[in-house]
């Protein structure tokens, strides 16, 4: 009912003003109507006006003419009664047609055309009894009596059409009249209907100022409300922040401590028996340099899972890398899994990093197996997808386009719903303690989204899971590169005329990286900033090799590089560092042409990345 109420409040005003434009409008109309058939009665009344007076005018036209002839003889003297002739048919066609309406005026007309003929046909006898020789009287036999008839049948017919023409005028006139009668009626409607919508108008504007005033204060209310809400949505924000903070930490620590435990263990075993004079600790270094190694594993994984990971994309072929790793593969899962590559024809390219997308794959490998402790089926399979504005209105993160699919499969225990929703976060795991740092999905997730992809788990408890990872294809050209670099047992060896310029800030990692190359038979140099490597640089023009750190203080590593490349252009440079952001890195892909060796790195990771610079070697 409220709702009827102000429809009729709104309404009213409008339209009532609306119903006497329509009803204005249609008088409008009535009178246009009435004026156009009038001007069409008046034309047709003229029509007919103008052939009686034709036929007249001809009547007359031909007994002059008839008299003429019988007077002089002159042929010539006949021709307007040869026309008379004429008009007079055409116009008593004409008049058919234009009285046909009328049966009053069809009668008149009945008897004005015998007449008409009677007269034509004195005409004609007449003319046809000439003869030159006798006289004959002017008169034309009973002439003068049917053109007496004839006339007055002709002003019949006209007086006729005049009274229906006044008639039509004086109707019009009436119709006119109640018009205008009824137009000063709208126009007192429309005013009387004004004067109630302003005064209307004035009571809504009074109830909207009410309205208005309450409705600040219940926005006021509002907002006071929506503050305290925003506080308490910030502190359970940072609740969760620091839920997820204490999370990450937590695994940290646990997993870097572990590390830390076996290299620092290792080492002080090494230190008490070399004080002894034993030398037999190489299975002591060996655990050292593998909880270190481990350690940096363990930060590339959280850089990869953050997408700060340091990427050399390739335009890559995945048949040719999946059909590299099979064999890798199978011995990753054992014999109780069968293993089935499925790959498809016509591939599209993608744009990635090689070696990143080989461990992806490793990883979710290693899930699978460990999901099928008893055996089962692991299917690894390529294609090629589209992914319509249907799917992608459901993943915000993704643009719709084409794609590759990468899709690993296992018939293991499958995931619970809770389970999947936590699987990309970091240290999440449902493996027993010890068999997993929860890092390998949230790699598989970093390294796909920071390569412009998408990544979706399909699982349910018993039924197995699917990882499908889409790739966004790669239309440009470009060679495949090199996925798997053999590893020479012998490190590759520099010469002493080799000079290679060390910078690094930090004084321990300066003295292992220079004792290290000094080792692999290089010449060193080492310098703690880029001022003083650029000194250096001028003092020792033998220098073939830049090798800089890139996080450095006052002048970075690419600060420096671009600085020494003015000096020398022909200088080789090898950046190194732990982590950068954008120094030689945008978007996640190192800069073109640049040379990256990451912390940590072995002696024989340094020899091999040292060597190929030098040698203008790629991969």
């Amino acid at each position: 009912m409220s709702k009827q109420r102000n429809w009729k409040k709104w309404a009213q005003p409008i339209v009532v003003p609306a119903i006497v434009f329509v009803v204005v409008a249609a008088m409008l109309t009535i009178v246009s109507r009435q004026v156009r058939s009038l001007q069409d009665d008046v034309r047709h009344t003229q029509e007919v006006k103008d052939e009686l007076a034709i036929i007249d005018t001809a009547l007359i036209e031909g007994e002059t003419a008839v008299r003429g002839f019988i007077l002089s003889g002159d042929e010539e003297i006949l021709k307007p009664y040869v026309a008379a002739r004429t008009r007079i048919g055409i116009s008593l066609s004409l008049l058919d047609k234009l009285i046909a309406d009328n049966p009053a005026q069809v009668e008149r007309l009945a008897v004005l055309k015998p007449l008409v003929a009677e007269r034509l046909q004195q005409f004609q006898n007449a003319a046809a009894s000439f003869n030159p020789d006798r006289k004959l009287p002017l008169t034309l036999g009973r002439g003068p009596e049917t053109q007496a008839k004839t006339h007055d049948a002709v002003v019949a017919m006209v007086t006729e059409e005049d009274r229906l023409l006044a008639a039509r005028r004086a109707s019009v006139n009436r119709i006119s009249a109640y018009l205008i009668l009824g137009a000063y009626a709208a126009l007192f409607i429309v005013l009387t209907a004004a004067i109630y919508a302003l005064a209307r108008a004035r009571a809504r504007r009074d109830e909207l100022e009410a309205a208005q005033a309450a409705l600040r204060a219940t926005n006021d209310k509002l907002s006071a409300e929506i503050g305290e809400r925003e506080k308490v949505e910030d502190q359970l924000r940072q609740v969760q922040k620091m839920e997820a903070i204490g999370q990450l930490t937590g695994g940290i620590a646990h997993d870097f401590n572990n590390m830390l435990a076996v290299v620092i263990g290792a080492l002080n075993i090494m230190q008490r028996r070399m004080a002894k004079g034993d030398t037999n600790v190489g299975e002591f270094m060996k655990a050292a340099i593998d909880g270190a190694m481990r350690g940096g594993a363990l930060t590339q994984r959280l850089l990869a899972f953050a997408r700060k990971q340091v990427l050399e994309p390739r335009a890559l072929d995945a048949n040719k890398l999946v059909s590299g790793m099979s064999d890798l593969v199978r011995r990753t899962v054992g014999e109780i899994i069968q293993t089935e590559v499925i790959l498809s024809g016509g591939l599209w390219r993608v744009y990635v990093d090689a070696h990143q997308l080989e461990t992806v794959i490793l990883n979710l490998v290693v899930n699978a197996r460990d999901a099928m402790p008893d055996g089962g089926r692991l299917t690894i399979e390529t294609a090629n997808a589209h992914l319509d504005e249907g799917y992608v209105g459901r993943h915000m993160d993704i643009p719709p386009g084409q794609y590759l699919l990468l899709c690993v499969s296992d018939t293991g225990t499958g995931m619970p719903p809770e389970v999947r929703a936590k699987a990309f976060d970091p240290f999440f795991t449902t493996k027993s303690a010890g068999k997993g740092t929860g890092l390998g999905l949230s790699q598989v997730y970093g390294f796909v989204r920071q390569s412009g992809g998408h990544v979706k788990i399909y699982s349910e408890p018993g039924q197995g899971a699917t990882v499908k990872i889409y790739l966004p294809r790669y239309h440009g050209e470009g060679d495949e590169p090199q996925l798997e670099k053999p590893v020479n047992a012998n490190s590759p060896k520099g010469h002493a005329e080799e000079l290679i310029l060390v910078v690094e800030d930090e004084a321990a990692v300066r003295a292992l990286t220079a004792e290290g190359l000094r080792d692999l038979g290089y010449s060193v140099l080492a310098a703690e900033s880029g001022a003083e490597a650029l000194k250096l640089l001028d003092q020792h023009p033998k220098i073939g090799l830049l090798f800089t750190d890139i996080v450095m203080p006052n002048m970075n590593g690419r600060q420096l590089s671009d600085e020494a490349k003015k000096r020398r252009p022909d200088l080789k440079v090898l950046f190194t560092t732990g982590y950068t952001r954008n120094a030689v890195v945008h978007n996640g892909t190192l800069d073109p042409g640049v040379r990256l060796l990451g912390k940590p790195f072995t002696l024989e990771q340094m020899a091999i990345t040292v060597r190929d610079v030098l040698d203008g070697k790629r991969d």
